[in-house]
C-alpha cells in the first residue's frame, strides 16, 4: 500500500491544547571547569582524634571550617585560602606525629636492647637473682 502526502491528513485528532503554543524550554547553565573547593575537614577531624600534635590538629579542624563556612557563603576565594592553611597544617601534623610515634618505638627497642646488655654484662649471671644467706 502506498500513501501519497496529500491523502494522508496531517492533523488527524484535535488535541486538547490546540489554540495554545507551549514551549518547554530547558536552560542549562556552564560554569567555568574551575576545580572543586576541598576543605579536608575528614583529614582535619582524623588528626585532631589521632595526631594532635602540638594542638596542630585543632588549628587544621578549625581552618577546616572555615573553609567550609566560606564555600557556603559563596566566597570561593576565601574557601580556597582556609582549605589551604587546613591541608598544610594537616600535613605538618601528620609528619610531625609520624616521626614521634617512629621514634618512641626506636627508643623503646632501643632501650630493650640497653637493659638486656647491662644484665649479660653483670657478673656471675645465671639468670636467676642471687639469693643472700
Amino acid at each position: 500500500m502506498e500513501y501519497r502526502a496529500d491523502q494522508v491528513p496531517m492533523n488527524p485528532g484535535a488535541y486538547p491544547y490546540q489554540g495554545q503554543q507551549q514551549v518547554q524550554s530547558t536552560v542549562i547553565t556552564l560554569s567555568p571547569n574551575v576545580p572543586p573547593i576541598r576543605d579536608h575537614l575528614p583529614w582535619s577531624i582524623f588528626n585532631f582524634a589521632y595526631f594532635n600534635c602540638c594542638c596542630l590538629g585543632f588549628v587544621a579542624l578549625v581552618f577546616s571550617v572555615k573553609s567550609r563556612d566560606r564555600k557556603i557563603v559563596g566566597d570561593a576565594e576565601g574557601s580556597r585560602q582556609y582549605g589551604s592553611t587546613a591541608r598544610t597544617l594537616n600535613i605538618v601534623a601528620t609528619v610531625l606525629s609520624v616521626l614521634f610515634i617512629l621514634l618512641i618505638i626506636v627508643l623503646a627497642i632501643a632501650g630493650v636492647f640497653r637493659a638486656a646488655q647491662a644484665v649479660h654484662q653483670t657478673p656471675n649471671y645465671s639468670g636467676y637473682p642471687k639469693r643472700w644467706n
